[in-house]
């Protein structure tokens, strides 16, 4: 049985219709101006805060909101309607470095950084990827090593999302080698400010302009033990796999509303645009098109929504996690091929939605976890369970 969730559907409602809102009409007219700048403007920034979407999944308590998973996928369906950076600036808080913290952080822990997160004072970044060590965390090579009651850390991130502007690093570190009773990992939270610790350049990418990433390295990085997450160094790999599985509904989520911008882009531009005379969008081949994103968007709407019913309950949080993220991420890849499409020379050209869209959502399919490792994820827990009779 799943608890009642914090926030009721009557009062999530009126949450629900503010963000589409305010998406639609401060966000969306300016699109070009984040990805000419490749920022999101301070005052976006100061709306996105005072209306608490930098901890909405972080529980009341905390100063959060309180949304649960199916809450929190109507709301990534309204973040995927505009730039997928507004998204990221704030994703990391309330996803898979803020839940980090509610679910495995010491009482000590949660007191000293949710608050913080959940208002925007604090933006917290989630440092697991690494050069050889991407969507397995298994393959982790950084390391922490225990010295008196504290703990020395040494190694090197890639692709760390928000990490120029980080205040607060949970990094996922070896402790010991990998063996039968688990993989050694711990997680620590570091303080950005901490000796030792070096962000790299802003990485230069395909798109999602103003959603920043870099390196980060850290350096003989010295940090108490109370930065032990749980305080506990079994509860690290638990921990990422954790966040990962619910982090994927929620990108599956984004997916289906970055699709549904694109079909609604592919609509109204079909129904405007002329060949010969004629609105494209009275040809049957374009209407066949437009029918294939518009099946695409249904089927990953409906299954978003049931994954997350079926996480809340417990359910489900390992197969249907990373269905839904296969199967999103791969169909709004299909529908923003398709708008480009539609839209011809067109949708070639920047300043285009469609064509900023066909950039963005390549990166779905890689984040979190590649298409290929949802497959592994999938097939391995189906053939397990069948053979553990479950």
């Amino acid at each position: 049985m799943s608890t009642p969730p914090a926030v009721s559907p009557e009062d999530f409602r009126p949450i629900l219709e503010l963000v589409r809102d305010f998406v639609r009409t401060k966000v969306v007219p300016r699109e070009q101006e984040i990805a000419d700048s490749d920022a999101i403007p301070d005052d976006l920034r100061k709306q996105v805060a005072e209306m608490g979407l930098f901890g909405y999944a972080i529980p009341q308590e905390w100063g959060g909101l309180g949304l649960d998973l199916t809450q929190d996928v109507e709301l990534a369906m309204e973040f995927g309607y505009t730039s997928l950076s507004l998204r990221s600036m704030f994703g990391t808080n309330n996803g898979i470095a803020g839940q980090v913290l509610v679910n495995f952080g010491t009482e000590g822990q949660k007191a000293e950084w949710l608050e913080r997160i959940a208002s925007g004072e604090v933006v917290a970044s989630f440092a697991l990827t690494e050069p050889g060590a991407g969507s397995n965390p298994a393959g982790l090579r950084t390391r922490a090593v225990r010295d008196g009651d504290d703990w020395v850390i040494d190694g090197q991130k890639r692709f760390i999302t928000n990490a120029p502007i980080a205040d607060l690093f949970v990094v996922f570190a070896r402790t010991r080698p990998a063996d039968e009773t688990g993989p050694g990992i711990a997680v620590f939270l570091v303080p950005a400010g901490t000796p030792g610790v070096e962000v790299g350049v802003k990485d230069r990418k395909m798109g999602q302009e103003g959603a920043w990433t870099a390196d980060v390295v850290f350096s003989g990085v010295r940090v108490p033990g109370s930065a032990l997450v749980g305080g506990d160094e079994a509860a690290g790999y638990r921990a990422a796999m954790t966040s990962l599985a619910r982090g994927r509904v929620h990108i599956a989520a984004l997916a289906v509303g970055t699709a549904q911008r694109a079909l609604d882009e592919s609509v109204a531009y079909a129904a405007s645009a002329t060949q010969g005379g004629t609105p494209i969008g009275d040809f049957q081949l374009v209407q066949a098109m437009i029918a294939d994103q518009q099946t695409g968007v249904m089927a990953g709407r409906a299954l978003v929504r049931d994954t997350a019913r079926r996480y809340v309950s417990g359910e489900d949080r390992r197969i249907g996690p990373s269905a839904a993220k296969l199967y999103c991420t791969e169909m709004a890849g299909r529908v923003a091929d398709l708008a480009v499409q539609i839209h011809g020379g067109t949708g070639y050209m920047r300043e285009v939605p469609v064509e900023r869209i066909y950039r963005d959502v390549r990166l779905l399919r890689l984040y979190e976890g590649t298409s290929e490792i949802q497959r592994l994820i999938i097939g391995g827990a189906l053939i397990r369970n069948e053979r553990t009779g479950r």
